[in-house]
């Protein structure tokens, strides 16, 4: 059984057991999650798909852990007019593990 979840504007396939690195979540460690946002269920019957979510299905998941990615640089410069600017940036996420899937 797998669902498809959206959630930081970015759609992921979910099984029960499966940890996920996602956008920042505003819960604590520890803490359980309930994604809402189902957009289709594959289970015994088959796969039932929303138009655009599913109705009465939901996704919960525990959150592990936050954290930041690593480091990328942002360089932006101008040829010849000595205009260069550096930058740095840490993405935040957040660790989670799916518990079970409610179709």
């Amino acid at each position: 059984m797998y669902a498809i979840i959206e959630t930081g504007g970015k759609q992921y396939k979910v099984q029960q057991g499966d940890v996920l690195y996602i956008e920042k979540l505003n819960a604590a460690e520890g803490e359980s999650f309930t994604f809402d946002r189902v957009l289709a269920v594959s289970n015994e019957g088959g796969l039932v798909t929303g138009a655009p979510l599913v109705e009465g299905a939901a996704v919960t998941a525990k959150v592990e852990k936050h954290g930041k990615g690593a480091k990328i640089i942002v360089y932006k410069y101008k040829a010849k007019k000595n205009y260069r600017r550096k930058q740095g940036h840490r993405q935040p996420y957040t660790k989670v593990t799916i518990e079970s899937i409610k179709a």
